[in-house]
């Protein structure tokens, strides 16, 4: 294999993909990627036997072939090349040998053969997104995911296809996110998949700029086809709980609050909130709202708002950290907050006109 291209050519796709390449594997093969060059293309694979992603680019090649090479090694002599310097990358047995201007790096190569790729999905449902749209979806949602529960169905996003919605839903049992896109064609039946949080993280950092993605759900993965990058994830073998029983439908006590206010005045209640449980102390009556915190050292903090509320007065405990990433998520300038009869019930947070995003948060004892 033999292969020319400037440094920024080759160096773009590299980024793109040096993500899921981690430094420690138990599977040396797992450090390297994969590159394969024939017809004038470079095609780059990175895997972890979760996600894989491949990303391609123009390059002249002079004699096509495929290797292995240490992926993290080869991003950093790449990203520490000049600006526009041209490169050369040769394989000769078991060495890549890469060469710019005076410089020339060789580094030891694994059979391409080992490298574990994932073949062609049987995608049950191909859609067609913006890209904006969906990396939204993601935005709004992701945070809600839980950190290596032993519930490992609530360690990813649900992602469901209904009629000619796309539903995206996070829970870690504490608290709920839920967002929804409108699909240009209505897909038939509804499909339930699971992506890991790994796959989430990297899906979000992949999408960019403006444009089409199209997305395949399968049985076992999920595909992401970008702009010359091509992610494919396993999914969750689980069932996510029924998420739509924990949204609350008997909402009698709304508030309405200027969202960066609330934000605001939450953020310097938290200072003084206790650092382990991170609780405070909503207390709403007509047209107020007082947010107490206070911690083991006897320190307190108090805030009072002017808020929209008509409802019973009623004091309801919260994880500030929760309300916060809610808080967030939320795109209007206003914020309604929605309660129940008593203290034991969980806030409905969103957008006083928007109803494609929704935020639940379980109250805690104080």
């Amino acid at each position: 294999m033999k292969l020319s291209a400037s440094r920024d050519t080759i160096l773009k796709p590299l980024q793109s993909i040096i993500g899921v390449v981690e430094r420690r594997q138990t599977m040396p093969i797992l450090s390297n990627i994969l590159l394969v060059a024939n017809d004038n293309k470079l095609s780059v694979t990175a895997t972890d036997l979760e996600v894989e992603l491949v990303a391609e680019t123009s390059v002249t090649v002079e004699t096509p072939g495929k290797t292995t090479i240490p992926g993290r090694k080869l991003h950093d002599i790449f990203r520490a090349l000049p600006e526009g310097k041209d490169v050369e990358i040769s394989v000769n047995a078991d060495r890549v040998t890469v060469k710019s201007g005076r410089s020339r790096f060789t580094l030891s190569s694994l059979p391409a053969a080992d490298f574990p790729t994932v073949d062609e999905i049987s995608a049950q449902q191909v859609l067609k997104l913006d890209r904006q749209e969906f990396r939204n979806l993601l935005d709004k949602t992701h945070f809600s995911m839980a950190q290596q529960d032993v519930r490992y169905y609530l360690n990813g996003l649900l992602f469901e296809t209904e009629g000619d919605t796309l539903r995206v839903v996070a829970t870690d049992g504490h608290r709920l996110a839920m967002a929804e896109m409108e699909l240009s064609d209505s897909v038939e039946g509804k499909a339930q998949v699971i992506l890991p949080r790994k796959g989430v993280l990297e899906l979000q950092r992949l999408l960019g700029d403006d444009g089409q993605i199209e997305l395949a759900l399968g049985s076992n993965h999920i595909r992401v086809q970008l702009q010359g990058i091509r992610f494919t994830s396993k999914l969750i073998d689980g069932r996510f709980p029924e998420y739509s029983k924990v949204v609350p439908s008997n909402v009698t006590n709304i508030a309405i609050a200027d969202r960066a206010l609330l934000r605001q005045a939450l953020q310097r209640a938290a200072i003084l909130s206790n650092e382990k449980y991170r609780g405070v102390r909503l207390d709403l009556e007509e047209n107020g709202l007082r947010i107490q915190a206070n911690n083991p050292d006897q320190e307190e903090a108090e805030e009072v708002l002017e808020v929209e509320y008509g409802g019973s007065r009623m004091e309801i405990g919260f994880n500030v950290n929760y309300l916060l990433e809610a808080l967030g998520a939320v795109s209007e300038e206003q914020v309604q907050l929605g309660l129940g009869e008593d203290s034991n019930t969980s806030c409905l947070i969103k957008g006083p006109t928007t109803e494609n995003s929704k935020f639940v948060v379980m109250p805690m004892r104080l």
